[in-house]
């Protein structure tokens, strides 16, 4: 039972990936791979200068990501609040400010990869927060704002179960 249980939870993440636009799809692929140092990112993902620009700039950003699952276990009243979610918006506001992510469900579905599941309840103050922030266009904040839903802003409990689909890139086979 539990096998068919994870193949499941499996089977929904991959649905919820394939239901993200392909700009969506192919940013959280290179973000896992520069977090989880999955090869060269530059090589694999760097198009063009400005994409190597913004590649080397959000492996510099996510170096703060070791520092915050650190942390994460020990977050848990106001005296501990701060060092973390002035990180962990300063780091979705970087993510967002790519213009990558269309909203909430893309962002939390990476951040669940970045962070683990234990970051689940600080999703949606980071995401609203960071979004909400002037650094974002205007009509983007309208649009990443919207795209939150009451239940995920509101929730009174949020699941602990890990992440079981790390999306990958996948080589095109010559023909």
């Amino acid at each position: 039972m539990a096998r068919f249980d994870a193949s499941g939870m499996t089977i929904a993440e991959l649905r919820e990936f394939a239901s993200f636009a392909p700009g969506e799809q192919r940013y959280i692929r290179r973000s896992l791979d520069i977090a989880l140092g999955r090869g060269d990112a530059v090589a694999r993902w760097g198009r063009d200068e400005p994409e190597i620009a913004a590649i080397i700039a959000q492996t510099n950003a996510y170096r703060d990501l070791v520092m915050l699952r650190a942390m994460l276990p020990q977050v848990d009243g106001l005296e501990t609040l701060e060092p973390f979610m002035g990180s962990l918006m300063r780091l979705a506001a970087f993510d967002l400010a790519q213009d990558r992510l269309g909203g909430f469900s893309a962002f939390r579905f990476l951040y669940e990869r970045l962070l683990g599941a234990e970051a689940r309840p600080w999703l949606p103050s980071a995401f609203c927060g960071a979004a909400a922030l002037p650094v974002i266009r205007p009509d983007r904040r309208r649009h990443l704002l919207q795209s939150i839903s009451e239940a995920a802003a509101t929730a009174h409990g949020w699941s602990t179960r890990a992440p079981l689909f790390y999306p990958e890139f996948v080589e095109a086979e010559a023909a």
